[in-house]
């Protein structure tokens, strides 16, 4: 759990980051996502772990349904503190030898965070250009999953690739993204 200087410093950052990155939220204002992450103290220490796996969260809209705005690891590439993991814990019991040493969905889920489905991992890639060299784990639909499988994305020639591999399988370069509702 962080001190009260670094959720300080955790929401400088935050700040900083929404006010030089206006693209990815135009019709939103700073005081009242502060506001919100006031009142859901346990949604900043989600945010603090984000940002100190190298995720660089930042604000990306708000569902108006549920009145949550939304913040995705907004990192160029796939966060640094969050490769080598294969995609859940199935997949790591599988596995008997060179193990990983953690699965991406249950990381995601000690967070306090979803791993990004395919649909938003889109919608991230319309506000800049991420992944161009690592990729993503994506969450997976149960019935690719119940085969074995689990996805992942990147961007490679202008164009998001989406993929999919053993969910043992794991690389340095692929890591996950995720998003927090707050």
């Amino acid at each position: 759990m962080a001190s009260k200087n670094e959720y300080d410093e955790l929401f400088q950052i935050l700040k900083e980051r929404f006010e030089s990155n206006m693209n990815r939220h135009p019709n939103l204002k700073w005081k009242d996502i502060q506001d919100k992450l006031h009142q859901n103290p346990q949604k900043l220490e989600s945010l603090f772990q984000m940002e100190n796996s190298g995720g660089e969260p930042d604000v990306v809209g708000f569902d108006e349904k549920s009145g949550e705005f939304l913040f995705y690891d907004c990192a160029v590439e796939s966060p640094k503190g969050r490769r080598s993991f294969c995609y859940d814990k199935a997949a790591l019991d599988k596995r008997k030898e060179n193990k990983p040493k953690n699965n991406a969905i249950d990381v995601a889920e000690s967070m306090g965070i979803e791993i990004l489905n395919e649909e938003e991992y889109r919608e991230l890639q319309k506000l800049g250009t991420f992944d161009t060299k690592t990729s993503s784990w994506l969450k997976t639909p149960e019935n690719i999953r119940k085969l074995g499988g689990a996805l992942f994305a990147d961007l490679r020639y202008d164009t998001i690739f989406i993929y999919h591999n053993g969910a043992e399988s794991y690389y340095a370069a692929r890591g996950f993204r995720g998003v927090l509702r707050v």
